[in-house]
């Protein structure tokens, strides 16, 4: 992660930002999990990456996990970057696939409730999967209420001080006048050119990821203090940050990164009653 960026101009911007996202956070309904039952939650699949022969091992994986959690599932959560890259156009999204689609299909068929958020590599997810999953796409943070805890979820990019130039980015990413120019490339060229320009994103911010160097250049932690000075919540569960990290943000209030599956494989779990983190060896 970069280091913090301090100037006379940082405190306001700093202030604006949470502002910006405490307003508009969501709360989704409240989940009241049966006995016996489960919720899991994963991020940062990046199927896709850094090779097809790669990304074709780590998506059987993905699948055995997803089987996996069907046997006691109530709901899963998926926050972002499940896809290294991904653009719809009107009538075509991104080829392949198809195992780890399967069992999203799979989970729905079960009555399991999916949840998917957008990452940075995947945040052009419009409404395929709500169309033909029927299943709620969240793009910002949400707040969440699960038996007796207080959930707070996100992918976690553009929260938090610092990385101003993302934040500008995917303002442009996200406007509709970008995606419509973007929409106008042919999808042979505009796939390319964006898977290209993921993966050399990526693998420059690699190294960047792969130590935890203190909490003050932990951006989603900062930002989890910030909201938990607004509103108490018991869990704030993130991914983004590529490295599995539990860190306390106030009394009974705990920061969760879920990690990453190019090399790691983890995931967490709550079970009605506590939330830890694993990883998936099968």
């Amino acid at each position: 992660m970069k280091g913090l960026f301090f100037s006379p101009f940082f405190m306001p911007s700093l202030l604006l930002t949470f502002a910006i996202v405490m307003h508009n956070s969501e709360h989704l309904p409240d989940i009241s999990l049966p006995d016996h039952q489960k919720i899991y939650f994963a991020s940062d699949f990046h199927l896709g990456a850094p090779t097809d022969e790669q990304s074709r091992e780590r998506e059987l994986y993905v699948k055995h996990w997803l089987d996996y959690t069907i046997e006691n599932a109530y709901a899963v959560f998926l926050l972002g970057d499940l896809f290294d890259f991904w653009f719809e156009y009107r009538r075509v999204v991104p080829k392949g696939f198809l195992s780890f689609q399967s069992r999203l299909v799979r989970l729905v068929e079960n009555d399991i409730k999916l949840f998917i958020f957008t990452g940075n590599h995947d945040l052009w997810m419009f409404d395929y999967f709500e169309q033909e999953l029927e299943v709620p796409i969240i793009r910002q943070p949400v707040s969440v209420k699960i038996n007796q805890h207080q959930f707070h979820l996100g992918h976690g990019d553009g929260l938090g001080p610092g990385d101003q130039t993302y934040k500008l980015l995917k303002k442009v990413f996200t406007s509709s006048t970008g995606q419509r120019l973007f929409s106008l490339i042919h999808p042979d060229v505009g796939i390319y050119l964006a898977d290209l320009w993921s993966r050399r994103s990526r693998k420059s911010n690699e190294k960047k990821d792969e130590s935890f160097q203190g909490k003050e250049y932990e951006w989603i932690y900062q930002y989890c203090c910030e909201v938990e000075r607004q509103r108490h919540h018991d869990y704030y569960v993130f991914g983004h940050r590529h490295l599995p990290l539990e860190i306390p943000v106030a009394e009974n209030s705990r920061y969760y990164n879920l990690g990453e599956w190019i090399n790691q494989r983890s995931y967490g779990v709550y079970d009605g009653q506590t939330f830890e983190l694993r990883k998936f060896t099968s």
